[in-house]
């Protein structure tokens, strides 16, 4: 094999590779894609206008802490614990438990 051949067949390899690297990054895009439908979904079913609301802006304050409150609700849903949708006062409830839960650390200057 001529050292232009070799070269032509690295050339051809490396497209291969960043053609399926492609390929998968599309794919993981379009499973986030379809997940993040889903949770949508889940959440107009399982919330009132008013609790996703709330939502949404703790979510713009808290994203991750958003995310985490989202699938806790929707498990809740799914594992059939929630006769009815929440309402913007049981989300604040439920919140204000959450954040009892946290520990509040003081730290004092001797």
């Amino acid at each position: 094999m001529s050292e232009e051949e070799e070269i032509e067949e690295l050339r051809r390899r490396k497209m291969l590779e960043l053609r399926a690297k492609l390929e998968e990054q599309q794919s993981q895009a379009e499973q986030r894609r379809q997940y993040e439908i889903q949770k949508k979904l889940a959440i107009l079913q399982i919330m009132t206008p008013e609790a996703r609301s709330r939502l949404a802006n703790i979510r713009a304050a808290k994203p991750e802490f958003a995310e985490q409150l989202e699938l806790q609700l929707i498990q809740l849903a799914q594992s059939g614990r929630l006769g009815s949708k929440i309402t913007d006062a049981q989300l604040r409830e439920i919140l204000s438990r959450l954040q009892a839960r946290k520990r509040e650390f003081k730290i004092k200057r001797v």
